[in-house]
């Protein structure tokens, strides 16, 4: 079964949670938080998201955000994420794991 769309309204902010696939270890050493900051930073001014807090903890992250157009916070998430995860299994060889 497909996932509901999620109410995201414009101008509102929310509290996001993104974790490791089964809770595992996402952030492996410094670098990887440097990383993943960088490309926070990035695509929330491509998607149009304003960061208000963000929290990177050793498997999951919390971010405060709110976003300024329809979509953009799920859009900058999958962008991140994306992108994340290759950065994470090219670095660390974890391929299909």
């Amino acid at each position: 079964m497909a996932r509901l769309t999620r109410v995201c309204p414009v101008g509102v902010p929310q509290h996001i949670i993104q974790r490791g696939n089964n809770r595992q270890v996402c952030f492996a050493g410094e670098q990887d938080f440097a990383a993943y900051a960088g490309w926070l930073k990035d695509y929330s001014k491509k998607y149009q998201v304003n960061i208000h807090a963000w929290v990177l903890m050793t498997n999951h992250v919390h971010l405060l955000c709110t976003p300024r157009v329809e979509n953009a916070v799920s859009s900058m998430i999958q962008a991140l994420g994306t992108q994340y995860v290759r950065y994470f299994n090219f670095s660390y060889d974890n391929w299909g794991q």
